[in-house]
């Protein structure tokens, strides 16, 4: 029966002057999705308005589903669109598509047009009432409820008129890549991937930077997190994935420096090679999923030290979740059964047995200058020696 969607956005509507620039962004987005389906679509903008418009057959639910995913979209309204041969052609199109859609329901419903070219014989109030009664006479069994209906049917007079009463939620948020990029850490844990979904929200267009430490982290580890960076490329686009060898970094922290404060060292070192890949690449922050608390390393205290060593901003999305809230939402966009599969990244293979929880920067500071030998030269091989895979939705997922 739909042909046809009519794309409804939020925050787009009050940027004023660029707002242009906002709804060209979410329709690059509408039609980067809609290319991982079945059939041709059109995309157009009308009069503040977004529609997509089947050319050929398509799947509905898998189109429904690619366009659930674009951040930018409040909802997703399947229309009826008709051409105006008058009133009496429009009420016989309005029982039809009652029929059609809810059958021999028992609903209450009312009737909401909007009459945008004024030339039109009836004005919306007129409309309302015209339309309400031809429902209430076709469909004894449904009940006008203009407070609370459980149907609303929405009628816009254009230059077509569209028909719709479905309302499909979207992912809200803003069209990624309108907030500009940003450098995500992703290991392979359940904060992380979700951290990216949160920023990506938000308009961000991600990089990630994955720290990997054969042999004591496994290839399946590195699958692992190209699998998680696919799923988050879902939402967010492609992810390019920076692979970091970070074994001998790691190893040359845990010969030098003090076990309970080589999580925090560790983490310092990341974000100094985070961030310089992250000026290459021209992002304009880093990315992590940190939350305060969850671990010694996120204490208030641990998160100053790691801070430190960066200029550019770091963003932290769940800074304030709670582990149940993170858990809830990766299961939402489907990171979570990936990220809790049992291969152990490099963070989880070096902790120490009782880490420090309140370091003293000063204290770390000091103890840094154990590794000036040969630390500088580690960390340029290893940026020498990165290898970058680009993760993208796999086509029909």
């Amino acid at each position: 029966m739909f042909t046809s969607f009519l794309i409804k956005y939020g925050e787009i509507g009050v940027k004023g002057k660029n707002r242009y620039r906002f709804e060209d962004a979410l329709i690059q987005q509408i039609k980067y999705a809609l290319k991982k389906c079945e059939g041709s679509f059109i995309v157009s903008k009308n009069s503040g308005r977004i529609y997509v418009e089947a050319e050929t057959e398509f799947d509905f639910d898998e189109a429904v589903e690619h366009l659930q995913r674009v951040f930018g979209i409040t909802a997703i309204c399947p229309v009826v669109h008709i051409k105006d041969n008058g009133v009496e052609d429009l009420c016989g199109h309005v029982e039809n598509y009652m029929r059609q859609v809810y059958g021999n329901e028992e609903k209450t419903f009312k009737v909401h047009a909007r009459r945008a070219r004024k030339n039109y014989p009836l004005n919306s109030q007129e409309l309302d009432a015209k339309l309400g009664e031809v429902i209430l006479d076709a469909f004894p069994n449904m009940k006008v409820d203009v407070h609370n209906p459980e149907v609303t049917l929405n009628v816009e007079i254009r230059e077509k008129i569209y028909l719709y009463s479905q309302v499909i939620p979207g992912a809200m948020g803003m069209p990624v890549g309108t907030g500009g990029k940003a450098m995500l850490l992703l290991s392979g844990g359940i904060d992380s991937p979700v951290a990216g979904y949160m920023i990506a929200k938000r308009g961000v267009k991600i990089d990630a930077v994955y720290f990997h430490a054969p042999p004591y982290t496994s290839e399946r580890a590195l699958e692992k997190v190209v699998d998680l960076a696919k799923i988050v490329a879902r939402y967010a686009g492609p992810v390019y994935l920076h692979v970091i060898n970070f074994t001998d970094i790691q190893l040359y922290i845990y010969e030098n420096c003090p076990h309970e404060e080589l999580t925090i060292i560790m983490r310092r070192y990341m974000m100094r090679i985070a961030e310089t890949i992250a000026k290459e690449t021209e992002c304009l922050g880093l990315v992590t999923g940190e939350s305060i608390g969850q671990v010694a390393s996120q204490t208030m205290s641990s998160l100053l030290c790691t801070n430190e060593v960066c200029t550019l901003p770091v963003y932290r999305p769940l800074i304030a979740f709670d582990k149940e809230d993170i858990v809830t939402l990766a299961k939402r966009i489907d990171t979570y059964e990936t990220s809790i599969l049992p291969y152990e990244d490099c963070c989880t293979i070096f902790v120490a047995k009782h880490p420090v929880t309140k370091p003293n920067l000063g204290i770390i500071k000091k103890h840094e200058r154990h590794l000036e030998e040969k630390m500088d030269e580690l960390v340029r091989t290893a940026l020498e020696t990165k290898q970058l895979i680009i993760a993208a939705e796999e086509q029909g997922i």
